[in-house]
């Protein structure tokens, strides 16, 4: 079992790597997979899908007094159900719900209609380059695999041509993106992704057109909103106490808090999480990061992998 230091609300605590549900290999390096391909059923063993948050991923305070800090990130979330499991929501979408389904997946791969889902790129060495512009003769930046939590480097890739892969990028400002090589990185598929509708206080799982669970979420005060956007998980911690601020699981987002630039020593990361807090649920009540219960974060850990698509509506 593996441990990393991370920073809750400003103490120290010890989380656990965690294993997240695994994405099928791509069947190819160029073009898309047939209509219809589907992620293999969630495994224990590691592969291309692990995670773990380390030091400085952003929480937000379960109470008043831990509010002074700047930023916002994985925090402290609700959910009265923890260690026990809610029955997932089962059934398919509507006409309308199927029409946006393909819209979000031509948006997020370039192939429109194709059933397919989108991918996510895992760093196979120490270190990527990413390139502002394909084919350019010196990479813009470097980033190192592990990241700096200890998890696995992924990307979600937005779209292919050749050898070339343009990237959604975990860093500041939200919605960057970067071409990489397909050489430097193992591709995976998956057919799942999360929604979040602030305005509706409600999450979706979908695996395609089809909804797998939804529920009801927490999100960022005025001052702290959520932002919109596309984002993807990028590590998996389980925190110490699952009766805490974070819930039995947290997921971090690739995307940054639009007002806070730090919190509790962190980068001011957004998050998927659970919560000690049930009654702030169907609320604005975070510093940017989306909470859920414990049983709906539950389900996510064992079911959806790092690298798994969000969407945020505006």
């Amino acid at each position: 079992m593996k441990f990393s230091r991370m920073k809750f609300n400003g103490y120290l605590a010890t989380a656990t790597l965690v294993t997240a549900a695994t994405l099928t290999t791509a069947a190819t390096l160029t073009g898309c997979a047939a209509s219809g391909a589907q992620p293999a059923p969630p495994r224990a063993a590691a592969t291309t899908a692990t995670g773990q948050a380390g030091a400085g991923a952003a929480t937000d305070s379960a109470g008043a007094g831990a509010e002074a800090g700047a930023g916002a990130g994985a925090e402290a979330g609700a959910g009265a159900g923890a260690g026990t499991e809610a029955g997932a929501t089962t059934g398919h979408a509507g006409a309308g719900e199927a029409a946006e389904v393909a819209r979000t997946e031509a948006a997020a791969t370039g192939h429109a209609g194709t059933g397919a889902g989108v991918e996510v790129a895992t760093v196979r060495g120490p270190r990527i380059a990413v390139y502002q512009l394909k084919g350019a003769s010196s990479p813009w930046r470097e980033l190192a695999s592990p990241n700096d939590y200890g998890a696995e480097r992924v990307f979600l890739v937005e779209r292919r041509d050749g050898e070339w892969l343009r990237v959604l990028l975990p860093i500041r400002p939200n919605g960057s993106t970067g071409w990489i090589r397909t050489g430097d990185v193992t591709l995976t598929r998956t057919t799942h992704r999360v929604e979040v509708d602030p305005a509706r206080f409600r999450f979706t799982v979908y695996d395609g057109a089809r909804v797998l669970r939804t529920g009801k979420v927490a999100t960022g005060r005025d001052d702290t909103p959520t932002p919109p956007g596309r984002y993807f998980f990028t590590e998996l911690v389980r925190p110490p106490d699952p009766r805490g601020p974070y819930g039995a699981y947290a997921f971090g987002l690739s995307g940054f808090s639009p007002t806070l630039k730090s919190f509790a020593g962190g980068p001011g990361q957004l998050a998927i999480h659970g919560t000690d807090d049930a009654a702030a649920i169907g609320t604005q009540a975070s510093h940017g990061c989306v909470r859920v219960g414990n049983a709906d974060i539950t389900w996510m850990a064992k079911n959806l992998a790092i690298g798994t698509p969000v969407v945020v509506k505006g």
